[in-house]
C-alpha cells in the first residue's frame, strides 16, 4: 500500500518548511510514503528547499498553470509511480500535515474512495462573516448539484484512492475541488468528511484577488460541471420555468381582451400574444437544447469509459516477482542518482515508466472529452 502526499506549490519556499514539519513519515496500514511537489511556475527556491525536505517527486511547469491544471498533472504522476492512495494539501500550511493518518483513513477501511478535510469555515478567525457565508451557501449549491452531503466542498485537504483517481477527470484549470465532488457524486463514487483545525494564515489567497472574483470563477466551474453531467435535467427545468412565464401574457390577453367584453380592442392587446409566443419558443428551444445536451453527455459517457480503460491499462501495476530459492535473488534495478539534488527540469520516471510531459497527445489524459 503506497501513499503520495502531493503539494502543488507556487514560491512556497518560506512556508514548505512548516508544511513538512509536522508530515508523517509511517502510518499504520501503509507500507510507504512518497512525497510530490507540483511546482506551478516558482520562480524562487521551492524545488531546492523541497528536496531539501526529502521530496524525491517533481512535476514541474515553466509557467504558472493554476491549481486544476497541477492537481491533473500531479494525480497523473502518482499514479505512474504506483500510488493506492493520494493525499493533496496546500503548500501555505493552511491544512494540518498530521491529520493524514486520519485523512487516509476511511479509504484504508474501504469506507470512501474520497475524504474532504472540513476546515469547519464557521471556526476560522480571519474569515469574514461574507466570506463564511458565501462557502456555506457554496458548499450547499455544490451537494445539491452533486448529491452529496460535503460541509466543505472547497477544501483542498483531500485523499483520493487509486479507483477514484482513475475515474475522475478534471478540465478546469482555476480549481478541481468542486469539479471533482459533482463527477464524484455522478459517478457513485463514497465520499466521506472529516473535521479539520486549519494553521495560521500564512498568506494571502493566490486563487483569486477578491470575494467577487472568486464567487464569479467558482460559479462558473460549478455551472460547467453541472451542465456536463446533468445537462438534461437543467435545461428541462429552466424549459419548464420558461414555459410558465410564456403563459402568463396569454392570459393577460384572454382577461384583458374576453373577460372584459372588450372585443373591439383586440388589436390593441396583441403585444401580449407577441411577448408570449416568443418566450414558448424560448422555452422549446431549452428543452430541445437538453434533448441534445444529453445526448452529448451519452456520448461523453462512453469516450469516459473508454479512458478509464486505458489508464488502467497505462498504469497497471506489475504483479511481484519472487525469485526461487534455488538461485540468487535478482539484482533490483538502478535509479537515477540525480534525485533528489536534481531541482530543475522533469525529474526521471521510475525503471519501467515515463516522466510527466505536458506537450504530448500519448497520455490517456489527453484523450478528448466532449
Amino acid at each position: 500500500m503506497k501513499l503520495v502526499v502531493q503539494v502543488p506549490c507556487l514560491n512556497e519556499e518560506a512556508t514548505l518548511p512548516l508544511v513538512f514539519a509536522r508530515m508523517p513519515r509511517s502510518i499504520p496500514g501503509i507500507d510507504s510514503i512518497e512525497f510530490l511537489v507540483v511546482d506551478d511556475g516558482s520562480t524562487d527556491r521551492t524545488v531546492e528547499v523541497a528536496a531539501s525536505l526529502g521530496v524525491s517527486q517533481f512535476v514541474h511547469h515553466t509557467r504558472n498553470m493554476g491549481l486544476g491544471q497541477s492537481f491533473r498533472d500531479g494525480a497523473r504522476r502518482a499514479l505512474e509511480i504506483g500510488a493506492d492512495i493520494l493525499v493533496n494539501t496546500d503548500g501555505d500550511n493552511q491544512y494540518p500535515s498530521e491529520r493524514i493518518p486520519d485523512l487516509v483513513g476511511p479509504i484504508l477501511a474501504g469506507e470512501a474512495d474520497i475524504v474532504v478535510g472540513d476546515r469547519q469555515t464557521h471556526t476560522i478567525a480571519h474569515f469574514s462573516t461574507l466570506k463564511k457565508r458565501l462557502q456555506k451557501i457554496g458548499s450547499g449549491v455544490v451537494n445539491l448539484a452533486a448529491g452529496t452531503d460535503i460541509p466543505d466542498a472547497a477544501s483542498g485537504f483531500r485523499a483520493y484512492s487509486r479507483e477514484a483517481l482513475v475515474r475522475l477527470n478534471t478540465i478546469n484549470r482555476f480549481s478541481y475541488c468542486t469539479e471533482t465532488i459533482i463527477q464524484a457524486g455522478y459517478k457513485r463514487l463514497a465520499i466521506r468528511s472529516i473535521p479539520i483545525q486549519t494553521n495560521p494564515k500564512t498568506r494571502e489567497s493566490r486563487l483569486f484577488s477578491n470575494v467577487a472574483e472568486h464567487v464569479i470563477k467558482s460559479a462558473a466551474a460549478i455551472l460547467r460541471a453541472y451542465i456536463m453531467y446533468r445537462p438534461l435535467r437543467l435545461f428541462t427545468s429552466l424549459g419548464s420555468v420558461m414555459f410558465i412565464a410564456g403563459l402568463v401574457p396569454f392570459m393577460r390577453f384572454v382577461a384583458l381582451a374576453w373577460f372584459t367584453n372588450d372585443n373591439g380592442g383586440i388589436g390593441r392587446h396583441v403585444q401580449s400574444l407577441v411577448l408570449g409566443s416568443v418566450i414558448l419558443i424560448a422555452a422549446v428551444a431549452m428543452l430541445a437544447m437538453g434533448v441534445i445536451a444529453e445526448l452529448i453527455r451519452i456520448n461523453r459517457s462512453l469516450i469516459e469509459d473508454s479512458l478509464e480503460q486505458q489508464k488502467r491499462q497505462f498504469f497497471r501495476r506489475e504483479p511481484a516477482r519472487h525469485a526461487p530459492l534455488d538461485k540468487s535473488p535478482a539484482v533490483a534495478p538502478k535509479r537515477d542518482a540525480a534525485l533528489p539534488h536534481a531541482p530543475t527540469g522533469l525529474v526521471p520516471a521510475m525503471a519501467g515508466r515515463r516522466p510527466v510531459e505536458h506537450d504530448t497527445a500519448s497520455s490517456p489524459d489527453e484523450v478528448t472529452t466532449n
